[in-house]
């Protein structure tokens, strides 16, 4: 409700108050006055019932308009407040949930820090067997022209074969005088061929290195694929974690705008609830005012009555009714 409106609303009831209190004032006198004086007041009465009357019906107006418009504001207050309390629900889960994400995140992250480790661990193996075989292969690079030399003409058991086919010659005594020294000097020859044939045919360990290099690269790239897989559980828990905290700044602010909403809510429903007890004080003024100019005329007033309407005027006199502090908290709302 606007301040202007407030105002006029102010203006209008200060105006009743005060003729409210003049009309209690003239049925006061009333009762103290001669029978003549009595009948001359009657018209004073009647003029009064033609002014509450038609406010009577304008205030039961506005009281039903007030009791009506306040019990909407109060079933939006609560529909607002379920809407809070739903969101506020909803943001208390997702909490949690953040947390949870969290602990896996930072569970993740340190399985990634033991893993990688464990790979660099598996690296540093790796390099030390791939520089021993680098080693090896170059040991036996100088030897490889006469490895493949040899491999090329004979093999260690035609060799062998070949000797044994000239021992069995020398013990038929084919290689005899001269010969046998001939044959002395070819089984030399065959002797050391025999053992670079056979060298040649070793590789000097470099097939167990080569086995061991395969190991250990399969070693290091299973730890590599660990720490990939790790790091992979860790970015999506803290991916979902990021994505979580995010809904739940978005639902604290519905929250908070709900909570906004009961406030203004209420408000507006204790507006109207002031204004509809105002209402209710100032129809049951007016309605104890025609009851009582209703028992004058008749004549029935007794002393309870005229007890009561004496306690009515002097609260009206004094403003409790529609005090000043009641008109302008309408001012304020």
């Amino acid at each position: 409700m606007g301040h202007d409106v407030v105002a006029r609303r102010v203006r209008e009831n200060e105006q009743f108050q005060g003729q409210l209190k003049n009309s209690y004032a003239l049925i006061w006198k009333t009762s103290d006055a001669k029978p003549q004086e009595r009948d001359c007041m009657q018209m004073d009465s009647q003029e009064i019932r033609g002014f509450l009357q038609p406010r009577c019906d304008d205030v039961q107006e506005q009281i039903t308009y007030n009791r009506e418009e306040r019990d909407q504001w109060n079933a939006k207050v609560r529909t607002l407040l379920d809407e809070r309390n739903e969101l506020n629900r909803q943001v208390k889960e997702l909490i949690t949930e953040v947390q949870n994400q969290k602990a896996i995140r930072d569970e993740s992250n340190q399985t990634v820090r033991d893993l990688k480790d464990i790979r660099a661990e598996r690296t540093d193996e790796l390099r030390v067997i791939r520089t021993d075989f680098r080693e090896k292969i170059a040991e036996q690079g100088e030897d490889k022209v006469q490895r493949d030399r040899v491999e090329k003409t004979r093999s260690p058991s035609r060799i062998r074969t070949e000797m044994e086919r000239l021992e069995r010659l020398y013990e038929q005594g084919r290689f005899l005088g001269k010969k046998e020294r001939e044959y002395i000097m070819k089984m030399k020859r065959l002797a050391q061929e025999f053992r670079e044939a056979k060298e040649s045919k070793s590789d000097g360990g470099i097939r167990d290195l080569k086995i061991q290099l395969r190991d250990a690269e399969k070693s290091q790239e299973d730890a590599h694929k660990k720490v990939k897989g790790a790091v992979s559980h860790a970015q999506e828990a803290h991916d979902l974690m990021a994505e979580l905290s995010e809904e739940v700044d978005r639902l604290r602010e519905k929250a908070n705008s709900a909570q906004s909403g009961v406030t203004r809510a209420k408000r507006e429903a204790d507006s109207l609830h002031s204004r509809y007890i105002v209402s209710l004080r100032c129809i049951h003024s007016m309605q104890d005012l025609l009851k009582a100019i209703d028992a004058r005329e008749k004549g029935v007033a007794g002393e309870d009555e005229h007890v009561e309407v004496a306690d009515l005027m002097t609260r009206l006199m004094s403003g409790d009714t529609l005090s000043t502090d009641e008109i302008m908290a309408l001012q304020r709302n």
